[in-house]
């Protein structure tokens, strides 16, 4: 027993290290979108629209992933998904430089499609290993995932600051990626995921279709409703606070390092809370905390209290993700297609969001557009029971 779960433990460490690498590199994209939307001259309707490319390029990648981890196992998966965050990474800043929105749109893309399929490949290699060390690790391993975004907020702040070239700055952010991946894609397992062609019994009820598990599709709803909330800071919170609250662009984005700071707190302090209270209860008071922050950065005024509105925010929508998608792993048979369907859910968010959020934001402003946000949240709260499991230790 001593062996699996040693090695359960390096697998761990590595997935630690690989949800770090899209933290930073959206983060660092985030944080220099005052300065990309200057370069490339688009207004707040045009950005939504450079946006689409993220959305569009997740919401690809995360179909496809789930037949492909089924096919090819979670480690190859991870490794595509990992050179494609990286290539866009390099395109993004490609288009600023260019002052080429097209092309900007088109590396969102890449790194949406990378993000997107690898996040799938992830967390069901995540999934396995917590069922092997039996406490929930989820959460911690997403953690990561928030320290890679403050630590990309907090470089990007600084090179807003004194004015670093963006391309120069994403260029050194791939540059990590690729030394990151290259140490640490051996230790995820080859087979977690795959499927073989077979007529058994057993294989068919687990390749029953998932969408018809109402529980699966109210799980959904959650990660849906709280990813709108993270990926929303992602997409919009530096221009929020911008052209929303006054902020200058240096503040803005060390307002969204502030949300990514408290995203960490969430999400490295989260797993303690589920194996004592459960993910139900974790999940209903998480999303309470995130409507009232949203709630605040909509309605006040003073700044000092919008900022501390943005750690209720972070707070409340960093378990959303990792502990819904730990429910749909062990919600029944073949969690690779559990996960990969609640998922999809939860980046219609993240397909949907950024454009009709431009959109309306066109119209009546960024903050006010908020309210779309804060209504799915508080939905949240209600379906929240779905996350109980039946068996197991996380309740």
């Amino acid at each position: 027993m001593t062996l699996p779960i040693s090695m359960a433990q390096k697998r761990r460490n590595a997935l630690f290290a690989l949800f770090f690498l899209p933290g930073i590199g959206i983060a660092s994209w985030v944080t220099r979108t005052p300065d990309v939307r200057d370069a490339v001259g688009a207004s707040t309707a045009q950005m939504g629209l450079i946006l689409f490319g993220l959305s569009a390029g997740s919401m690809a990648g995360i179909l496809l992933s789930g037949p492909a981890v089924a096919r090819v196992g979670t480690r190859k998966v991870v490794l595509a998904g990992s050179l494609f965050v990286t290539l866009g990474v390099l395109m993004i800043g490609l288009g600023a430089a260019a002052h080429c929105g097209p092309l900007v749109a088109l590396g969102l893309a890449f790194f949406g499609f990378g993000m997107g399929s690898g996040e799938v490949a992830l967390n069901v290699e995540g999934g396995d290993v917590e069922q092997i060390l039996q406490r929930s690790v989820m959460p911690l391993m997403h953690g990561f995932f928030s320290l890679g975004t403050l630590i990309g907020a907090l470089l990007g702040m600084l090179f807003t600051a004194i004015e670093f070239p963006v391309a120069a700055h994403l260029g050194l952010v791939a540059g990590v990626t690729v030394l990151i991946l290259v140490s640490s894609i051996r230790s995820i397992s080859a087979d977690t995921g795959r499927r073989s062609i077979g007529g058994s019994q057993e294989t068919r009820v687990a390749s029953a279709p998932v969408w018809k598990d109402l529980r699966l599709l109210l799980i959904g709803g959650i990660i849906l409703a709280l990813a709108m909330a993270e990926g929303t800071a992602n997409d919009w919170l530096p221009l929020v606070m911008v052209d929303g609250h006054g902020f200058d662009a240096t503040f803005g984005s060390a307002a969204y390092a502030i949300f990514a700071a408290s995203m960490v707190i969430g999400r490295f302090c989260g797993g303690w809370f589920v194996d004592r209270i459960g993910r139900a209860a974790v999940l209903g008071g998480s999303a309470a905390l995130g409507a009232i922050g949203i709630a605040i950065v909509i309605y006040a005024d003073h700044h000092v209290v919008v900022i501390a509105a943005l750690v209720l925010w972070g707070i409340g929508a960093s378990l959303g993700f990792p502990v819904a998608l730990s429910a749909a792993a062990d919600s029944g048979p073949n969690s690779a297609a559990r996960i990969s369907f609640a998922a999809t859910l939860g980046y219609i968010a993240f397909l949907v969001g950024p454009p009709v959020l431009g959109f309306v934001g066109e119209d009546v402003g960024l903050r006010s557009a908020l309210n779309i946000v804060m209504v799915l949240v508080v939905v949240s709260i209600f379906i929240s029971p779905a996350a109980r499991t039946r068996t197991g230790l996380m309740r």
